[in-house]
C-alpha cells in the first residue's frame, strides 16, 4: 500500500512541476505567439501556403528555442522541484552465435 501512496505522491509532484514549467514557458513565448497571430491575420486565405508556411516554421523554431532557453535558465537556478526519474536498467543482450551449426 505504501508503494501505491508513493506513486500517487510522485504523480502529484510531477503534475505540479509540469504546471509550473508550463506557466514559465507560456510567459516566455508570448512575443513569439503574438508574431504568429500577426502573421495569420496579415495573410489572405490564398496566401497561407507557400512562403507563409516557411515564415511560420521560422517563428515556431524561434518559439521552441525560447522555450528551451527558459527551461535551461530555470534549471540552472535550481527551479526544478520534482525528483529525477530513475534510469531504466538495460536489458541483457542476446548471445551472438558465430559460425554455423556443428556437423
Amino acid at each position: 500500500m505504501e508503494g501505491l501512496h508513493n506513486s500517487v505522491a510522485e504523480d502529484q509532484a510531477r503534475q505540479a512541476e509540469v504546471q509550473r514549467v508550463k506557466q514559465l514557458v507560456m510567459e516566455a513565448i508570448g512575443s513569439e505567439v503574438e508574431q504568429i497571430a500577426e502573421l495569420f491575420v496579415s495573410k489572405k486565405d490564398h496566401e497561407l501556403f507557400g512562403r507563409t508556411e516557411f515564415q511560420l516554421r521560422d517563428l515556431l523554431l524561434k518559439l521552441g528555442a525560447r522555450a528551451i532557453e527558459v527551461v535551461l535558465e530555470d534549471r540552472k537556478k535550481g527551479g526544478t522541484k520534482a525528483a529525477a526519474q530513475p534510469a531504466r536498467s538495460a536489458r541483457a543482450m542476446p548471445a551472438l552465435s558465430i559460425g554455423g551449426t556443428g556437423g
